[in-house]
């Protein structure tokens, strides 16, 4: 009997759309426009806010073209922990990495809040089956788990068609609003874009992008992902930004743009905003199909996110930080125990909130989603920051591109973090004591990366010394590949 253990993922399972359609389900547009968009209206910059999402779209493309130089480099399941490593080193690269294994599991944890609350109004709503929270959102989480062990190119073909779905029908009611009432170009005048808080507009918007910085993570899965992975994030950026940015540009048109922010202020309690501009412009049987597809998008995106913090501990695991039997691997290529071990915890602290009572959409959701709303943005600063320094060391000839445009990304970025600590209780939705004690979880994570890095030094040279071997997880004819454009 063979001791061999599998810790390889599914080679050569995902084209560029592919991987585009596990980003953009992460990013959930429907869930953003209801969510994300309408809470940038309200609390950020009212009828400006389709220049924040523009905006937000523009700096993070100039982050990607220093991140698709990287990607042309580096193939491996650890993502933007091992952009960290490469650029920054070891000890920086375990603190991104504990950044990121935290901010994505409170992530999973969030969208169980958010999946069962919603799941619980709309189906009590339009079939009069009443359940718990809580029974929805473990339902959610243990498909979405089932769906994860049969590998990943089965869980980009279903978050494909959702992603269809759920586009389809925001780009019916962007078309509807075109031709009944036109687009208003006021919506990108001075006075529109200063009106409000654009700092906040601003911050909001960028949360509405969180999920493209995945395309990493999938870099052992990919074809060709030298090429695979660059070309899926600048068309995952492109996406997003606008499907986020014309739709939110049709809804302050819908509104009226003057009038946009005290709409949406109106609309904060029941957080209906877009379902009523529905109602109005694409009719009452569309609305209803936009509330079930919202269900699928906040599957979805649990979905997206549990395979993305399933990889960041499968790769923990294989690096030997965490234990080396989290880099097990089945017959589809998933990550099982991994994947199991995340499922697990998300379950936990999802019962954890359910027993002692907490509200999903007021306790949940904030303080889950906030955090790793946080965790995230410091993640991609701290990649712009290691992409610069990397190329810089290398002394690459490459300015523009190695330079120039991810520095102006990572000065975006670094804004972005610090309005996301000053306006943290807008971020996680809360003025609880607790929730906006959260990003002291960073500081923790920071010291202990750090700290454990000093620690592996010094007690485990294996094992410090092999955090840098594995970053390097393509084979030769990769690299061939790449340069015959096969």
């Amino acid at each position: 009997m063979s001791d061999t253990v599998n810790t390889t993922l599914r080679k050569n399972a995902l084209g560029v759309g592919a991987i585009v359609f596990l980003v953009l389900a992460a990013v959930a547009p429907l869930t953003g426009m209801v969510v994300v968009a309408s809470l940038a209206i309200a609390l950020g910059n009212g009828g400006g806010t389709p220049f924040a999402f523009f905006a937000v779209a523009v700096v993070l493309l100039l982050f990607a073209i220093g991140y698709g130089k990287m990607s042309s480099e580096l193939v491996n399941a650890g993502g933007f922990y091992a952009f960290v490593v490469k650029g920054l080193g070891r000890p920086a690269g375990l603190a991104a990495g504990f950044i990121a294994m935290l901010g994505y599991n409170f992530f999973v944890v969030g969208t169980i809040g958010t999946s069962g609350f919603f799941m619980k109004i709309v189906i009590a709503d339009k079939t009069g089956l009443d359940m718990p929270w809580l029974f929805w959102g473990l339902a959610s989480i243990a498909v979405c788990y089932l769906m994860a062990l049969r590998g990943v190119d089965f869980s980009s073909k279903i978050l494909g068609v959702s992603l269809v779905l759920e586009t389809s029908i925001l780009v019916i009611f962007d078309v509807a609003v075109l031709f009944k009432d036109g687009y208003s170009f006021s919506a990108f005048s001075a006075d529109s874009i200063t009106s409000g808080s654009l700092s906040i507009g601003l911050l909001l918007a960028a949360t509405g992008f969180l999920g493209f910085e995945a395309t990493s993570l999938f870099s052992e899965e990919a074809k060709n992902p030298l090429k695979t992975v660059p070309r899926a994030t600048y068309v995952a950026i492109t996406l997003i930004g606008v499907i986020l940015g014309v739709t939110t540009w049709a809804v302050v048109s819908a509104t009226g743009v003057a009038q946009a922010q005290d709409t949406a202020i109106a609309h904060l309690p029941t957080g209906d905003l877009v379902f009523s501009l529905a109602d109005t412009y694409i009719g009452g049987f569309l609305t209803d199909v936009m509330n079930w597809l919202l269900l699928v998008s906040l599957f979805a995106a649990m979905l997206a996110f549990h395979n993305s913090s399933s990889r960041y501990i499968f790769s923990l695991g294989r690096a030997r930080i965490l234990p080396q039997v989290l880099s097990k691997t089945g017959p589809s290529g998933a990550p099982y125990v991994a994947s199991t071990v995340q499922a697990a915890f998300a379950v936990a602290v999802a019962v954890a909130f359910a027993v002692a009572g907490a509200d999903p959409i007021l306790t949940v959701v904030p303080s889950m989603l906030g955090f790793g709303t946080l965790a995230i943005l410091v993640l991609q600063a701290l990649a712009a920051l290691s992409i610069v320094v990397h190329f810089r060391r290398k002394n690459d000839p490459r300015i523009g591109s190695t330079l120039v445009a991810p520095a102006l990304g990572f000065i975006g970025l670094c804004f972005a973090v610090v309005l996301a600590f000053k306006h943290f209780e807008i971020v996680a939705g809360s003025d609880s004591k607790a929730v906006n004690s959260l990003p002291w979880l960073l500081v923790a994570a920071l010291v202990g990366g750090i700290g454990y890095a000093v620690y592996l030094r010094n007690s485990r040279p294996s094992v410090y010394d092999a955090l840098s071997s594995d970053l390097e997880r393509f084979d030769d004819h990769l690299a061939t590949d790449a340069a015959t454009g096969r």
